[in-house]
């Protein structure tokens, strides 16, 4: 399943709702829950995302040449968040992750429900990811 696919599901998925800002912030909340355990010796500054309010601790590793992310976080909402991105970009290849648009919080509007201190923070762990991406797409070429 292409990142396109996984965006559209997750905009499928957010208009079922209709909007309604409580069962949004609910259902982030259970995505985050969702999210696989993240290893306990990595929670460390070493992987937190700088640049968001609440930790956001977000590694990557390459299996098959794909990329598979890792990700937590101190708060619900945040993990939620987080997971989504998961979600969308882990195991494609490098290449397909920093090549490709990442439109679906637009398109659930997300900025309803996040302030602009969790969208700043959502752009910082889109941006951590491209970049883990682009270190394992670099490393692939030589």
């Amino acid at each position: 399943m292409n990142i396109k696919v996984r965006q559209e599901e997750i905009i499928e998925e957010f208009g079922l709702l209709e909007g309604d800002l409580e069962m949004s912030i609910n259902y982030l909340i259970e995505l985050g829950d969702q999210l696989a355990p993240f290893p306990k010796n990595n929670k460390n500054d070493d992987f937190i995302v700088k640049g968001c309010q609440s930790k956001v601790w977000l590694f990557a590793q390459e299996e098959d040449q794909r990329v598979i992310f890792h990700a937590d976080s101190n708060t619900v909402v945040t993990k939620g968040l987080v997971s989504l991105l998961v979600r969308v970009l882990s195991g494609h290849r490098a290449e397909e992750i920093l090549n490709e648009d990442i439109y679906f919080p637009d398109k659930i509007g997300m900025g309803r429900f996040i302030g602009s201190q969790r969208s700043n923070g959502f752009s910082a762990m889109i941006k951590q990811m491209k970049l883990y991406a682009l270190a394992i797409n670099i490393k692939d070429k030589k």
